[in-house]
């Protein structure tokens, strides 16, 4: 449980960075992380970090995909945690 809680952890923060660095390059004109991989890494586990670098950076809060789908990814991944919980209580 302890590497799941982990692995939680570390890929939120790195998704809330690579949602930083979308943005920084985002204003320079430079290459771009593709709108699929940032979606990718919500989806795998860090939906609460990218909901929190989208309002952080101010990044893809205008984007469908992005507007509606990290918070439904987020609303999925915290009724599965509140499901796993009552399994273990």
């Amino acid at each position: 449980m302890q590497i799941v809680i982990g692995y939680i952890i570390i890929l939120n923060i790195v998704t809330f960075a690579v949602y930083g660095i979308d943005k920084i390059k985002a204003k320079k004109g430079a290459w771009r992380i593709p709108e699929k991989s940032l979606l990718l890494l919500a989806f795998i586990g860090g939906s609460l970090g990218a909901a929190a670098g989208m309002r952080f950076w101010r990044h893809k809060t205008l984007h469908p995909q992005f507007k509606w789908g990290v918070p439904l990814i987020l609303l999925f991944h915290l009724a599965l945690i509140a499901y796993l919980a009552k399994g273990t209580i």
